[in-house]
């Protein structure tokens, strides 16, 4: 083998790597723009968290915002709601922490999100009572519409619609929704403002 025969190979080799490397950043340059349309906008981004100041909700009281095109309802429980939502808590024993998955509980009728009063409200801030907060999706599961707070056989909330009747917790307890009231993504940002998304 030459000289000659030995440089040829390697300028070959040169424009087969330099050609693969042109088209795959045409490649990328032409597929990006297809992919970026993917994102949510600025003002769907803008819109995905909200603050919401809570310092004027008494205990006993509710306040509805709106999240996502959809009401949130976030209520301030008096300590006699308190005791009376983990009185209905009847799916979980003393010291129990999860629901045994093959068990049926007719008085908790989700069976894909059975949950204990404790594991559905916020962490309360400090000063205030465990479980004085519950901050839930105010859309009934069964066809959309929106529960009335304070109201039905539980005293939680009461989807007109069809009949549908939601514990202080917001679990489902008579009527055809299917689901539990969703708890979306919540957390405190200070003593008074809730964060939701």
């Amino acid at each position: 083998m030459s000289h000659a025969d030995d440089h040829e190979g390697t300028r070959r080799d040169f424009l087969y790597y330099a050609t693969a490397g042109a088209g795959a950043v045409a490649t990328g340059a032409a597929v990006w723009p297809l992919v970026n349309q993917m994102n949510p906008s600025a003002d769907v981004r803008a819109l995905s968290t909200i603050r919401v100041d809570v310092s004027g909700v008494e205990p006993g009281t509710q306040l509805t915002v709106k999240w996502l095109g959809k009401p949130v309802f976030i209520r301030h429980r008096t300590g006699a709601e308190i005791q009376d939502a983990m009185e209905q808590d009847v799916a979980f024993a003393e010291g129990q922490s999860v629901i045994d998955p093959l068990a049926r509980n007719e008085n908790l009728p989700d069976e894909n999100a059975p949950a204990s009063d404790a594991n559905r409200c916020m962490p309360s801030p400090e000063g205030e009572a465990p479980q004085a907060w519950i901050v839930q999706m105010g859309v009934c599961t069964h066809l959309g519409c929106v529960p009335l707070g304070n109201a039905g056989d539980f005293g939680g909330w009461f989807c007109p619609c069809h009949g549908s009747h939601y514990d202080l917790s917001g679990r489902i307890r008579k009527g055809p929704a299917p689901e539990n009231l969703p708890v979306p993504p919540a957390q405190w940002v200070d003593d008074a403002t809730i964060l939701l998304g």
